[in-house]
């Protein structure tokens, strides 16, 4: 048996394979390159974290399941361990704007089944965020049926614990809940706490328990009940290992024990999960959704995500909106709700414009010609299965679309509407002009939910569908906005032209056809801004905002629960991505108007409500928000977000989210802070600022009516802040004075 090892990486992040010509390839270790085990000074060590290794890719075949463990683990896949390493390449070079770049190609091979693997390792320089994926040909002359390919697997994740540490106790799995209007619902428990226990049976020749923490997602929502992210902490060092599934679709992930070690497995959608078969025939090939880890040696949660928001930028498609941030307002939420029209819209254009707006999206309804409070089944307007064609609505528009629009663009704003590309309503003619392969189908069927028919953009006619209605509208509406919606899942998938393909291949398929369809639109209109959204953040994923330069991140219409979602936002969505509802209405009060505001101050702002029904005096405190917040928007895109009170429970009474930036050119490093105080909260409390520059002093930004108070402990690095009324806000900054016009 040949064993070599190699080290690859860079000094904030490396890995150490094993090269086994007798055996699949493994990494044995991850982390900062002076911690990794020199094999040459302590091979016993070596050989402990060999036998506890995962291959570097782990998969499953029909034809051989898996070796050496039961139930319902994706591990010791027989067909991973069949391989044999062949070799590699190492690139390392400039991509584009995304900086040094140094990718690892591990070359792997079964000669019986034909079966070739190549795992691919991406690092940008500086960042310690790994990212992989594997590409998998059949090269021999039978079919191969994928089950389960993963996209990363690492063992050897409690090497660090200390003597007498249990991994069960000494280590803490973070996930996030993402439910409907009340989005990153994070909560860290210990290994133990979530099921995961050493039940003591490794000494009698077991691999170790046979259950595991597994998180699934299932169907076209990536983010409906989880987001696609977590986040495993050392808790006694702060050791940490983030990981997010950059993947629009079903996606799986699970942490279990192994030979009193813990393993991390993530994917795409599996046969067991998801009905997801992949079969390769002779010549054919399967490439697994991507998925990357942020690994940091202290700081836990916080210190990954930071690193995890560095990858974020460096590896997202470029586009002038991630630096101009512009206001946008939107005439849906707690507003016209779904039914504007030229008399609705006119009053509301000139307010928001008054406010400070430079956008102006008009939402759902535009195209709507059902008679006015049309209710379909389900009860939820006429249009809802309707839709499809996009053609503006001649009774709500009687002079026509153009006309609102150009009203937009006289009072200084860019115009937008809104779509839902994805869907076709069961009544639209669209339904009926295009063919059955264009939708998603089932045994035949073409899919209906909700009302709506789903279309499967691998096909010509459904992307020719919508390419023709995306380019009509920028060409004849002349739109430099589109909010591009998607309100229904569709389940585990379609099966495709041949009815034969697995539903969860056919969705993912799909998947992978929506985002090259996104990429086509923003080549053809490198302008457009386009907005992700999907029932709120029920598509929060890296894939998509890989692409789109700005993401609703919630529908929630209570102003008093927002800031729970508004502060948690960054650990998934960076700032100057995450767009965030500030909806004034008339019977808010002073205190309730700033919190209103500020909860959307630190990421994007999505202005709506109803400026055009505010007092004077209320309408003058938007608008001041919103100057305030054009005198620092800048500075969004190069912030850390930061939790000085811990990541928001859903009823936390006070809440804190910053924003820091980092020291350039001698100025000092800038911290923008946001505290809310919610009902029956006390006055009073004290927030901790560690990385504050001591003579630091807190300076105002922006707050209502009544005048917060607050004291800088310059020796504690703490401030204490009293906010007088419940259901309020302010806004401070600390560093050097920004400047905001008068």
């Amino acid at each position: 048996m040949s064993v070599t090892h190699l080290r690859w990486g860079t000094d904030e992040l490396s890995l150490l394979l094993s090269l086994d010509t007798a055996g699949p390839v493994r990494v044995l270790a991850a982390g900062e390159a002076a911690t990794l085990p020199d094999p040459g000074r302590d091979p016993d060590l070596c050989t402990r974290l060999t036998h506890r290794a995962l291959p570097l890719v782990e998969i499953q075949t029909a034809g051989s399941g898996r070796l050496g463990t039961s139930g319902k683990r994706h591990v010791d896949g027989a067909a991973s361990l069949a391989l044999r390493y062949t070799d590699h390449e190492e690139i390392h070079g400039r991509h584009g704007d995304d900086g040094d770049v140094r990718t690892l190609r591990v070359r792997m091979a079964d000669e019986n089944t034909g079966l070739r693997v190549t795992a691919v390792c991406t690092l940008h320089e500086g960042i310690p965020v790994l990212r992989t994926e594997a590409h998998l040909e059949n090269t021999g002359e039978r079919r191969v049926t994928l089950e389960y390919v993963s996209s990363f697997a690492y063992s050897n994740l409690a090497r660090h614990l200390g003597d007498g540490e249990r991994w069960e106790d000494g280590v803490a799995l973070w996930l996030a809940a993402n439910p409907w209007s009340g989005e990153f619902r994070w909560s860290r428990a210990t290994l133990a706490e979530r099921g995961l226990h050493d039940v003591g049976m490794v000494p009698f020749g077991q691999t170790g328990s046979k259950n595991r923490i597994a998180v699934t997602s299932t169907g076209s929502w990536s983010s409906s009940e989880h987001l696609p992210m977590g986040c495993l902490e050392e808790t006694r060092t702060g050791r940490a290992l983030l990981w997010q599934i950059e993947h629009n679709g079903s996606w799986h992930a699970e942490v279990a024990d192994r030979f009193d070690d813990v393993y991390l497995a993530l994917s795409g959608p599996t046969d067991r999960e998801h009905q997801w078969r992949r079969v390769l025939g002779p010549g054919e090939s399967f490439r697994t959704v991507p998925a990357s880890v942020a690994l940091v040696p202290s700081g836990g949660l916080e210190a990954a995500l930071a690193a995890m928001t560095r990858y974020r930028r460096a590896t997202r498609r470029p586009h002038p909106d991630h630096r101009g941030l512009p206001v946008v307002f939107n005439d849906f939420m707690n507003s016209l709700m779904g039914e504007p029209s030229t008399k609705a819209l006119l009053p509301l254009i000139d307010a928001a414009a008054a406010a400070g707006a430079e956008y102006f999206c008009i939402d759902a309804g535009w195209y709507d010609a059902e008679p006015p409070g049309a209710v379909s089944p389900g009860g939820v307007p006429g249009w809802w299965d309707s839709v499809g064609a996009w053609m503006e609505s001649a009774p709500r528009f009687p002079g026509g679309l153009n006309e609102v629009l150009d009203h937009i663009r006289h009072a200084g704003m860019v115009p937008g509407l809104w779509l839902e590309p994805e869907v076709v309503g069961v009544r639209s003619p669209v339904a009926a002009a295009l063919p059955d392969e264009a939708f998603f189908r089932r045994d035949g069927v073409r899919l209906v939910e909700w009302g709506r028919h789903q279309l499967d953009l691998r096909h010509p006619a459904a992307r020719a569908h919508l390419d023709t209605v995306v380019d009509r509208l920028v060409r004849d509406y002349g739109v430099g906005y589109l909010k591009l919606d998607y309100n229904i899942d569709i389940g585990a998938g379609t099966d495709g032209p041949t009815g034969i393909d697995s539903p969860g291949d056919g969705l993912l398929g799909h998947n992978r056809a929506y985002l090259d369809w996104l990429d086509g639109v923003l080549d053809r209109h490198p302008g457009l801004v386009l907005e992700s959204c999907a029932a709120g953040g029920s598509r929060t994923d890296h894939a998509v905002l890989s692409r789109l330069p700005i993401h609703s991140v919630t529908d929630q219409q209570d102003f008093r629960l927002l800031p729970a979602i508004a502060a948690a936002a960054p650990t998934a969505v960076p700032p100057e991505q995450g767009a965030m509802w500030a909806y004034p209405l008339p019977e808010h009060s002073d205190a309730e108007l700033g919190m209103v505001m500020v909860s959307a101050m630190l990421g994007r702002v999505h202005l709506s409500g109803r400026p055009d029904l505010l007092e004077p005096e209320q309408l003058a405190l938007v608008r001041e928000a919103l100057t305030t917040y054009k005198s620092y928007r800048h500075l969004l895109p190069d912030t850390r977000p930061r939790w000085p009170l811990g990541l928001p429970g859903w009823r936390d009474g006070w809440i804190a989210l910053a924003l820091t930036t980092e020291d350039t050119a001698g100025e000092g490093g800038r911290t923008l802070l946001a505290l809310w105080r919610r009902e029956s909260a006390p006055e009073s409390m004290t927030v901790p600022l560690p990385w504050a520059d001591i003579g630091s002093r807190p300076r105002l930004l922006f707050e209502a009516r009544p005048r917060s108070t607050y004291d800088w402990d310059d020796q504690e690095r703490s401030l204490r802040v009293r906010l007088p009324a419940e259901q309020s806000a302010v806004l401070l900054s600390f560093g050097p004075d920004l400047d905001v016009p008068a």
